[in-house]
């Protein structure tokens, strides 16, 4: 289960490989953002020559916008390399952009950043559009910009309507999108927390101090793993819904999500 997602910059290979060794469940490599104009081809050469070989951790590749002079050449280099777990495709709006990078690439999972109202206002046609898609996430700062929204409370609905658009489509749940401020950890901490209550899951970051901070925002707390083993054990001794001793009803759901709690309990465990 990928909690922690760390950006890295395509024309920056040193960076990369720090990144692939610094803890990260994922790494994405960038295309966009991070990389100017005049290093575009660069950076693509550079990402597919590591991806020729499976990296120590899954990564991911966020190519330039569809419409944008690069994106073509993008897929094309891309879609074809064993290293490759997965295409990041910015500012959707549509359905039909995911079918269209569908039929080109192939069967690799492919992941919708929405970055605009009306990106958010087609999150389920988006979310359902292609078997190939596997997750949706929000890129917030182009959100921001396009909403105008000044305030942390003003991304809640959207971050809602993406949560809701996921679990309706059957995909996971969504990872938070990136912190911009890499000191001010117990902000992000902060708004982890808010994340999570809102049914995120994981979050990307943009620099390794923010991986133990994510992680630990999203590794469930002792008294959660307590109640979740009580509801499990429960529920094997008597299936369907009940009522617990303390008076919490149980149905298949809360058991369902009990089951997850002591997936990512494991996993505390594990490290």
């Amino acid at each position: 289960m990928i909690l922690t997602w760390l950006y890295a910059p395509g024309d920056r290979p040193e960076v990369v490989a720090k990144a692939l060794r610094c803890g990260a469940d994922a790494v994405i490599v960038d295309l966009e953002d991070s990389v100017s104009a005049s290093r575009k081809e660069y950076a693509r050469a550079a990402t597919a020559e590591l991806l020729t070989e499976r990296p120590p951790v899954p990564v991911h590749v966020r190519v330039n916008a569809l419409g944008s002079p690069w994106a073509g050449a993008d897929l094309t280099a891309l879609v074809r390399l064993h290293g490759l777990a997965g295409l990041r495709l910015p500012k959707i709006d549509s359905a039909e952009q995911i079918g269209r990078v569908a039929d080109r690439a192939g069967g690799v999972a492919l992941y919708a950043l929405l970055e605009s109202a009306l990106g958010v206002e087609r999150a389920y046609d988006i979310a359902r559009a292609h078997p190939s898609l596997h997750g949706l996430t929000l890129g917030e700062a182009d959100l921001r910009a396009d909403l105008g929204v000044t305030a942390e409370a003003g991304l809640d609905w959207p971050r809602s309507r993406v949560v809701v658009a996921a679990r309706a489509a059957g995909l996971a749940p969504p990872a938070q999108s990136v912190f911009p401020d890499i000191r001010d950890l117990e902000a992000l901490a902060a708004s982890c927390a808010r994340g999570r209550a809102l049914g995120f899951l994981g979050r990307a970051a943009i620099h390794p101090r923010q991986l133990p901070v994510i992680e630990g925002a999203y590794l469930p707390r002792p008294e959660e793993v307590t109640a979740a083993e009580e509801i499990v054990t429960a529920a094997r001794a008597a299936p369907g819904a009940l009522a617990l001793p303390d008076g919490r009803f149980v149905d298949p759901a809360v058991v369902a999500a009990a089951h997850r709690t002591l997936t990512l309990s494991r996993r505390a465990d594990a490290h």
